[in-house]
């Protein structure tokens, strides 16, 4: 497994990390904490050494998991990357808070479930930068910073632009993002940015929430504690259009999936890439990129193919 710098906090990071929302058992359909676990374990013994989480995800659950995890292993070595932003504590549903009392909060139960005496990336969770702003959440992590609760702290961004806001507000470390095959936007003015800054990029869905799989057309049906029930049946639909074009990715020694998580690292602005895994077998073919490489040609026909919306 090859270690890449994550920008200015120096922190060497597994180049494929282990993206933990999908074993909250909510956002990517029923889950078995057992196959997590083992999960987990598989992934750590193959050399991750990144695991990125969320509190909101399972409520708690997947930062309760991981923290599980590594009690058994006694592993204190490995980076924990989490996010906050979003309460879920009250009554009357999801809502955002970013004062500082409710992040003083969530950080220290996210502390307690993970078993660990400071967060090594501490996220913003999709959050707006007038609202970042408006509440003093960098000052407020600065504060947490000094006190040693966090070594680092990033946002973990939904749209382009306000991952660009965050980058020219020279406070987060790093920056989360969506950045795959068929969501490249970031490489225009996002990644060169990150790069003259030296901020760490955390590259998200680099499988495109599986899509890049292969495995779902527009008749593909998910479970409602899947995020993709949602999903029309045109978008789905042309989803599948444009991963029909990426065939030629697929050869010996080579599956669309490792394709695609080379790509995502093809970029040098990413340190690492966080594809979701339940399972050891998905945990095995995630690292199985760590083998693969793209040739100048496949990267030149990719980003051709997504200029030109994947049309013949």
């Amino acid at each position: 497994m090859k270690l890449k710098r994550l920008g200015r906090t120096n922190v060497l990071v597994s180049e494929i990390g282990f993206g933990a929302w999908a074993i909250s058992g909510r956002g990517y359909g029923p889950t078995d904490d057992k196959d997590s676990i083992r999960a987990l374990h598989r992934a750590l013994d193959l050399g991750v050494n990144f695991i990125d989480t969320a509190d909101i995800y399972g409520d708690g659950h997947s930062e309760e998991l991981i923290g599980r995890v590594l009690r058994e292993r006694n592993d204190k070595e490995a980076i924990i990357a989490t996010k906050f932003g979003w309460d879920f504590y009250r009554d009357g549903g999801i809502r955002s808070n970013l004062k500082r009392n409710y992040i003083s909060f969530a950080l220290e139960k996210s502390l307690k479930r993970l078993g660990r005496e400071w967060i090594d990336i501490y996220q913003i969770h999709n959050s707006k930068p007038d609202d970042i702003e408006r509440d003093n959440v960098y000052e407020t992590l600065d504060e947490f910073k000094k006190q040693g609760k966090i070594r680092f702290y990033g946002v973990s961004a939904y749209y382009v632009e306000d991952g660009i806001e965050a980058i020219k507000t020279g406070k987060p470390d790093t920056i989360q993002i969506i950045y795959n095959i068929l969501e490249q936007e970031v490489e225009e003015k996002l990644f060169p940015l990150a790069i003259k800054n030296d901020i760490g990029i955390i590259a998200r869905e680099p499988l495109a929430s599986g899509l890049l799989t292969g495995k779902y057309n527009e008749n593909s049906k998910f479970p409602k504690t899947d995020h993709r029930h949602g999903w029309s049946k045109k978008f789905l639909e042309e989803s599948a259009r444009k991963v029909s074009r990426l065939k030629f990715l697929e050869k010996e020694g080579q599956t669309l999936i490792q394709a695609a998580l080379r790509f995502s690292l093809s970029y040098k602005a990413v340190s690492v890439v966080i594809p979701g895994a339940k399972t050891i077998n998905q945990v095995e073919e995630n690292i199985s990129a760590a083998e693969a490489e793209l040739n100048p040609n496949e990267l030149k026909r990719i980003r051709e193919l997504y200029r030109n919306n994947f049309l013949p």
